[in-house]
């Protein structure tokens, strides 16, 4: 019977801890005026745009490496001597 009555108090302190965790926090939230508002989602907006657009541009990256790639597998494969390609583009990078 005491450890019913132990377990009933400690639920209902837990959820009387739970209750004025909530109300705390309902009270304490910022109201955030209409501008404000409008002016985080054209940044978060802003944002996604910059994070695609980065994403484009390391895709498209990434797609001229494969190429230059499967072009010098290809050099190799055929036989050609591929390390005066690969200073070039070094020396060029350089510059």
């Amino acid at each position: 019977m005491d450890s019913e009555d132990a377990k009933d108090r400690e639920r209902e302190l837990r959820e009387r801890i739970i209750h004025r965790m909530q109300s705390l926090g309902q009270a304490h939230r910022p109201q955030v005026k209409h501008h404000e508002l409008q002016n985080l989602k054209a940044a978060a907006n802003r944002l996604d745009r910059l994070l695609r657009d980065a994403r484009q541009s390391e895709q498209d990256e990434l797609r001229t490496v494969a190429v230059r790639l499967d072009q010098l597998l290809s050099d190799i494969d055929a036989g050609k001597d591929v390390v005066k390609e690969i200073l070039r583009r070094e020396n060029l990078q350089k510059e």
